[in-house]
């Protein structure tokens, strides 16, 4: 067992509930100027796509922002990317020679905690294959660091954290590096509202549940707030529930978790027809397939 996750393990119950909420997109309003003026720039310039520039940034952009890949781990996102850039007759016109993910899919194979420590490590150890990853990774982290300030909570988020934390335990799951959670979290003074911050340092989202709340509560008062489907598999994989902060109305999302979701959770009243009737209006918000493949 990671020391990861022996700190999670170690996360000891002070209430009866348990609620874990992701963070870029759900809290914060920053999957747009992260994958838009941080994630796109450096995937153009690090893997030489300079001539398909067009299409690599709608690629990137519909694996992370616009579909139902929306929110994971940056590793199998470049991973997706570049098979469907690769797949592009546009791409494939233009000669552009795509990197092969050979070597970063049969690391991802084999590593729970897919961030730059273990794939510094990686590298460190001999695997040079990796060593072009890596450097985009850093410069992406380098990149939201400069570029990611001042962005605030959605509305109502600060209510909702208050109202969380009268009742349950509320702790960040995230695949969202911790030095920048811990940096967004504390610039907006939120941070002192939840138990723990958990990041991909960590393991992925299931894990984060599996270990910190899974054999604490019971689950029906285990509650993942999230904007992607990667949230809701997180939650069901530990047989917990699930809310929806539905991309693109991330206000009124908000708004309906205060003014009653959050009551029929503590109420035990939210698993069934409520839940259900949310999950499907999640389900209608981000496509499957590109357009281009339409």
């Amino acid at each position: 067992m990671s020391d990861a996750a022996e700190q999670l393990k170690a996360f000891e119950p002070t209430q009866e509930f348990f609620v874990g909420i992701d963070s870029d997109g759900c809290v914060f309003d920053s999957m747009e100027i992260k994958h838009k003026e941080c994630f796109t720039p450096m995937f153009i310039k690090h893997f030489g796509l300079q001539p398909v520039s067009k299409y690599a940034r709608e690629v990137w952009e519909f694996v992370n922002l616009y579909s139902k890949t929306r929110g994971i781990n940056r590793f199998p996102a470049l991973s997706n990317a570049l098979h469907f850039l690769k797949d592009r007759h546009e791409v494939q016109a233009r000669h552009v020679q795509i990197p092969e993910t050979d070597a970063l899919e049969e690391w991802m194979a084999r590593e729970t905690k897919l961030g730059n420590a273990t794939l510094e490590a990686e590298v460190a150890s001999g695997n040079e294959a990796l060593a072009d990853i890596f450097e985009w990774s850093k410069a992406v982290n380098a990149q939201v660091e400069d570029i990611v300030h001042g962005v605030p909570p959605f509305p109502l988020v600060r209510e909702c954290l208050e109202k969380i934390r009268a009742q349950a335990d509320a702790m960040c799951i995230s695949q969202t590096p911790v030095d920048a959670l811990q940096r967004e979290w504390g610039e907006n003074q939120i941070d002192g509202m939840i138990a723990m911050i958990a990041g991909q340092e960590m393991g992925t989202k299931t894990e984060h549940i599996k270990y910190a709340a899974a054999p604490k509560y019971q689950a029906h008062r285990i509650l993942m707030i999230g904007d992607a489907p990667g949230d809701f598999k997180a939650a069901k994989s530990n047989f917990a529930l699930f809310y929806p902060i539905n991309p693109g109305k991330e206000e009124q999302s908000w708004q309906r978790l205060y003014d009653e979701a959050l009551d029929r959770f503590f109420n035990e009243d939210y698993a069934g027809d409520y839940e259900d009737a949310l999950v499907a209006e999640f389900n209608q918000c981000l496509p499957e397939h590109p357009t281009w493949q339409l």
